[in-house]
């Protein structure tokens, strides 16, 4: 039995041997499923949609990824991929800490379709191991050990992951600061008047006053004061 190739040879028609489909790369994979979440929203990231994004069939995907749960570990590491963990060791350390929580910030930037895989996928993306290191480094350079160290880690971490969900799920720029800010006055003087200058205040305000509040606390329990 003739092969197709033999045949076409045969006959002289030119064969031309469809090309193999590139590698899929773990960066390639991060992309299109970061482009899938933003364009569509989280709620329809799937490994269809992503090998839909990549060209190729589903199966084939999972030739490289085991599932959703992997997708969303490398969406986040892509994400926070260009966040620097140095730090100027000569800094006092709450400007340290300061400095590499301003950097996840900075990389999470406008994706608010990304932030609540902060909080699943802390523990499974080399960017935030390194980051997690990073911010452990520093608070046991001020002093922090033991049960001591994972409670000032736990703040710093509750802290900046639930900072970035309310500045985008909840920004005070938003429809609900006006309503709060709309209360009867003579019901909810508290709610009115603090809704009213929160209108007024901008997103980084808020994040670095906040911000300087939990170093404040952190200072005040640090072994070394």
């Amino acid at each position: 039995m003739y092969s197709y190739g033999r045949q076409c040879k045969e006959y002289g028609v030119r064969f031309h041997p469809m090309p193999r489909p590139r590698s899929l790369t773990p960066a390639r994979i991060a992309a299109a499923a970061l482009a899938v979440v933003e364009r569509d929203g989280l709620s329809v990231l799937s490994m269809r949609a992503v090998a839909g994004e990549l060209g190729v069939g589903a199966m084939t995907l999972y030739r490289y990824v085991d599932g959703r749960v992997q997708l969303e570990g490398l969406v986040v590491d892509l994400v926070l991929s260009s966040v620097d963990v140095s730090v100027e060791h000569g800094d006092p350390w709450p400007e340290q800490l300061a400095v590499l929580a301003e950097r996840v910030r900075e990389a999470v930037g406008d994706r608010a379709a990304i932030v609540p895989l902060l909080l699943t996928q802390r523990h499974a993306t080399a960017s935030t191991v390194r980051w997690g290191e990073a911010v452990l480094g520093v608070l046991t350079e001020a002093g922090f050990a033991a049960e001591e160290r994972v409670i000032a880690f736990r703040t710093v971490l509750a802290w900046l992951l639930g900072a970035i969900q309310v500045e985008h799920l909840g920004p005070l720029s938003g429809a609900g600061t006006d309503a709060l800010a709309g209360l009867p006055a003579d019901r909810f003087p508290h709610l009115a008047e603090t809704a009213s200058h929160a209108r007024g205040m901008s997103a980084d305000v808020e994040f670095r006053r906040g911000l300087a509040i939990v170093l404040r606390g952190l200072v005040a329990a640090a072994p070394e004061a």
